[in-house]
């Protein structure tokens, strides 16, 4: 039994392998998985001077009583485990350093209902016009609520 191989066949094997590696690279194979990916999509407000804020986010009146106990548009809500509050600046906020006061926000919620990502708003993104909530589980994944409406 011979475990070596003999240079003529590992030569031809190497030309062999190159020669497929080359002609593999003549048949381009697209990556059309690439393009089905669906891109994150945004409201663009920051025509109005503020931020980007996902479809589907909602405008509220908010206020924290005591974390993670909030109130939201009067009623009494919940933020998520892990819920971002972001200030005006775009910088995340403790909701125990905003106890008893309201803003105007925009915000989202997480699969259970629960709030998960909250932006104070700056005066130019409050003028610019979302839908507001009156129904809580409207803006839950796939059921995302129409942004062309008003009703502020």
């Amino acid at each position: 039994m011979n475990r070596c191989k003999t240079p003529t066949k590992t030569l031809t094997s190497l030309a062999f392998c190159a020669a497929l590696a080359g002609a593999a690279g003549l048949f381009s194979l697209q990556a059309s998985a690439q393009d089905e990916v669906p891109r994150p999509q945004t409201q663009n407000e920051s025509l109005n001077g503020g931020r980007n804020f996902p479809i589907g986010t909602l405008r509220g009146k908010f206020m924290v009583t005591s974390a993670p106990d909030v109130e939201l548009d009067g009623r009494a809500d919940r933020l998520g485990a892990g819920a971002r509050i972001r200030s005006p600046q775009n910088m995340l906020v403790m909701p125990g350093a905003i106890i008893g006061q309201k803003y105007l926000v925009n915000y989202t919620r997480d699969a259970a209902g629960l709030l998960r990502e909250v932006w104070i708003l700056t005066p130019d993104e409050a003028m610019a016009s979302r839908e507001s909530l009156n129904k809580p589980f409207l803006n839950i994944w796939p059921f995302t609520s129409n942004d062309t409406l008003n009703t502020q």
